[in-house]
């Protein structure tokens, strides 16, 4: 059986902690449905059983998330560039490298780049070893590039992409100097006319104002509700002078 491609689950210590403390509550909730502490009785059932369920349902649907929705976020991401073929893009947080990959397979003469500093925390295996071996297995290594690097402080000229694409990427920069630094940075490095397109799940209009500040036209697209958490896309096009 030939090796598939793996883009590993997004925030898997937030999932699998989720799932085992609803697990954890509904044993206990089962095997001690009622507790008597002197002259009180507690009963546990059916209560504790509804806090397993909302404890386990966020983790499962990041689960979900992980196996089915981003794969149709990417397809949204993507779609919202006008491609031709040749474009230099930018992926920001490229992790093991799904959006990096889409972009790949829309070029025919173009180069697709892929930044991130491969936080652990942020996506299950997320290293560059799994970035190259899905690279491989997809078949776009000869048209993709990736570098470890801080989205705060690119080293790319001014004006080197026609695009750039993040998922769930800018809201795990902590602070928003920061955020915004971020926002600038992919301003910078794009050329004019080109487009950045940012999927996130909080901090949009933060980014939105950055790029409207500097006289991108920024268009809002319909919140995605078939991902876990809920996120939305916004694109942000450079002024062609």
């Amino acid at each position: 059986m030939s090796e598939k491609p793996d883009y590993g689950i997004d925030a898997p210590n937030v999932a699998r902690n989720l799932i085992l403390s609803g697990v954890a509550v509904a044993v206990f909730c089962l095997l001690v449905p009622k507790l008597r502490i002197g002259h009180v009785l507690l009963e546990f059932f059916p209560g504790l059983l509804f806090t397993a369920a909302s404890l386990i349902t966020p983790g499962a649907l990041l689960l979900i998330y992980a196996k089915f929705g981003k794969f149709r976020q990417r397809d949204r991401i993507l779609a919202c560039v006008p491609w031709t073929g040749n474009e230099r893009v930018l992926d920001v947080g490229t992790g093991r490298g799904l959006l990096l990959v889409g972009a790949a397979k829309k070029l025919t003469g173009g180069k697709a780049i892929g930044i991130d500093i491969w936080n652990q925390e942020d996506l299950s295996g997320n290293n560059l070893q799994n970035l190259e071996r899905n690279l491989e297995l997809e078949g776009v290594r000869d048209k993709t590039e990736f570098f470890n690097e801080n989205a705060q402080e690119m080293s790319f000229a001014d004006g080197t992409f026609d695009a750039v694409v993040s998922n769930l990427c800018l809201h795990n920069i902590y602070n928003a100097p920061g955020r915004e630094q971020a926002c600038r940075e992919i301003a910078r490095v794009l050329k004019p006319g080109g487009i950045a397109v940012i999927s996130d799940m909080r901090h949009l209009k933060q980014y939105q104002r950055v790029f409207a500040k500097q006289g991108f036209k920024v268009e809002k697209r319909p919140l995605a509700l078939d991902t876990f958490p809920p996120l939305r896309i916004f694109t942000a096009k450079k002024p062609a002078s």
